[in-house]
């Protein structure tokens, strides 16, 4: 059995490996967002399949390297689908949070060079839905993908 300080230092590498899959996430958002010109909730499917394989990657060689009593294949299977259904609460969050944030930019009096009121709404949206969604999948995996440690 883990001990909790073992538990705190998972629980630090999940959150660094998320940060790294959140940098891939803006990115790839952001990119197809600006240069495919690719609706927000669009890019925002597409961006976290990208920041899931990204962590599972990280997480399985990094945060639980002695996780490894299930097939790789499995072990990424189960990490998909509880990816996939944080997935389920993140597109409503941004189908449905996006044009209010916005609107809410768009109205303050504070204008930024090369950055829109649209494109801080799209992150703002983007970064909350990332931090939700955060808390449901290092609980789940904990206790599903990785319960082999």
């Amino acid at each position: 059995m883990l001990s909790d300080a073992q538990e705190r230092v998972r629980f630090l590498r999940f959150m660094i490996v998320g940060a790294i899959g959140a940098v891939v996430d803006f990115g790839v958002m952001n990119l197809l967002i600006h240069l495919c010109n690719f609706s927000v909730t669009i890019s925002g499917i597409i961006s976290f399949l990208a920041a899931v394989t990204s962590n599972f990657t990280w997480n399985r060689y990094w945060t639980y390297p002695d996780s490894r009593s299930k097939h790789l294949f499995r072990q990424y299977g189960e990490f998909l689908l509880i990816n996939a259904l944080g997935l389920v609460l993140r597109v409503p969050i941004l189908a449905f949070i996006d044009p209010l944030m916005r609107t809410l930019f768009s109205n303050l009096p504070l204008r930024l060079p090369f950055i829109t009121p649209n494109t801080l709404g799209d992150n703002f949206t983007l970064a909350l839905a990332v931090l939700i969604v955060m808390f449901w999948n290092f609980f789940a995996n904990r206790y599903w993908t990785y319960s082999d440690v």
